[in-house]
């Protein structure tokens, strides 16, 4: 037993640092959330802010666009020429997928300083085109909105699963150490 224990004490230690920031951070995350009651509409702040930055990104790209409160639930519609096109709800602001970012470079952790670094960039990075990703649904739905399954379901999640897929790989190829010290076995 204990030299199965050595053995694979290193997937031991990745998942152990896994396990803990991703309980940890989805823990705080919900303790975030339950600030704002969503029974009566209330959005958190993290949703708005995000609705917010879509808003401006299709302005910027001359769309006519606006961001309101939905009157019916716990989101924001993204309006495109007065004409409701998408709402933004909690899922949508990609927070799950930073914490699960977060979670698993640190499971592969090196340095401090490089890895809370690598997380701050690649959270940043996550954000920035999730915005980008949710105006260009935005578009597209507004002209194909017959495609909805198809461009909100299938190719933006790939888009932003991939980006978060590589940023991982990057990570443990070049960045963590953790490739050099396997090779070097």
């Amino acid at each position: 037993m204990k030299n199965l224990l050595l053995q694979y004490k290193p997937f031991f230690i990745f998942l152990i640092k896994f396990l803990l920031l991703y309980i940890g951070l989805t823990v705080g995350y919900k303790c975030y959330l339950s600030q704002y009651d969503a029974q009566n509409r209330e959005t958190d702040g993290i949703t708005k802010a995000v609705a917010s930055q879509v808003e401006k990104t299709l302005l910027f790209l001359n769309q006519e666009a606006s961001a309101k409160p939905n009157p019916t639930e716990a989101s924001v519609n993204i309006l495109l020429h007065n004409k409701s096109v998408v709402r933004v709800v909690e899922g949508c602001n990609a927070v799950s997928i930073m914490i699960l970012f977060a979670a698993f470079i640190f499971a592969f952790s090196s340095r401090w300083l490089k890895t809370g670094l690598y997380i701050v960039i690649g959270i940043l990075l996550i954000h920035i085109l999730n915005v980008i990703r949710i105006a260009l649904i935005t578009i597209a739905l507004n002209s194909y909105p017959e495609q909805e399954h198809l461009l909100h379901g299938v190719i933006f999640p790939l888009f932003i699963y991939g980006v978060v897929f590589v940023l991982w790989v990057l990570w443990v190829q070049k960045f963590s150490g953790y490739a050099k010290k396997t090779i070097g076995k």
